[in-house]
């Protein structure tokens, strides 16, 4: 995921469109793209802040519920398939987020 953009960079930028120059004109003078400029205006006016949104997924993944048993699993000599097999009745997935859940819980 992206950088978010300084939040001085965030208030000149808004502050320029209020003094009543056009959101062609501003991403143009700020060197920023026109989407950052529109969804900036959009942020100010919804919210009243400039801080940036949460970026990603919020909440867990299919595996949280299951984060316990998973670990248990991992402490013996199975395979992370073995272990997809073993889920395959309670969570839909593939072998990705097993080896995410691996190495988020081992790390």
């Amino acid at each position: 995921m992206g950088k978010s953009h300084p939040i001085a960079l965030r208030s000149r930028v808004v502050a320029f469109v209020e003094d009543g120059h056009s959101h062609r004109e501003t991403p143009r003078h700020f060197r920023v793209s026109p989407r950052f400029v529109n969804n900036l205006v959009i942020l100010k006016r919804e919210t009243g802040s400039l801080s940036p949104r949460r970026q990603g997924h919020v909440g867990g993944g299919k595996l949280n519920a299951h984060g316990d048993w998973v670990r248990q699993r991992l402490d013996g000599e199975l395979t992370l398939d073995e272990l997809c097999l073993d889920l395959a009745g309670a969570v839909s997935l593939c072998i990705a987020p097993m080896w995410d859940a691996f190495c988020i819980g081992s790390g």
